[in-house]
């Protein structure tokens, strides 16, 4: 799928709360995304929250996935595990994705992600998609 068909199926499958990302780049099993300023949540301290890291971590993950079996809405996560290596300055977000391992039950994909203009990545994360044996599409 290109970045303008995963946006297209993100809103049919999400049409009451679009996700916040923007898909950039695809290509072989590698995705961009880029999640803007107002989209990121801070904690205390004025840095990225945690679990605004993985959700983006794992919205990327999902984007490599679909963008190479199609939309099959109901890939989900099975695992996914983070390491926040820096504290992240409080803009928007970059993350890049490699397709690991594409099975025909399950997809290992490992997401970098940056602060917007940052030299070294702010948390690298390895999700694991379990994919239905029936790819069911929407």
């Amino acid at each position: 799928m290109t970045a303008d068909e995963l946006t297209a199926f993100l809103r049919g499958a999400f049409p009451d709360s679009p996700p916040p990302f923007v898909v950039t780049s695809v290509a072989h099993h590698r995705v961009e995304l880029e999640l803007p300023d107002e989209a990121v949540f801070l904690r205390p301290g004025g840095t990225v929250s945690g679990p605004t890291l993985m959700t983006f971590a794992d919205s990327a993950a999902y984007m490599a996935v679909l963008a190479e079996i199609g939309p099959v809405a109901l890939a989900v996560t099975s695992s996914l595990t983070i390491n926040f290596l820096r504290k992240p300055a409080p803009i928007g977000l970059l993350a890049v994705t490699e397709l690991l391992r594409l099975g025909r039950r399950q997809a290992v994909v490992d997401v970098r992600i940056w602060s917007r203009g940052e030299a070294d990545p702010v948390a690298q994360a390895t999700v694991t998609y379990a994919i239905p044996s029936a790819r069911t599409t929407t």
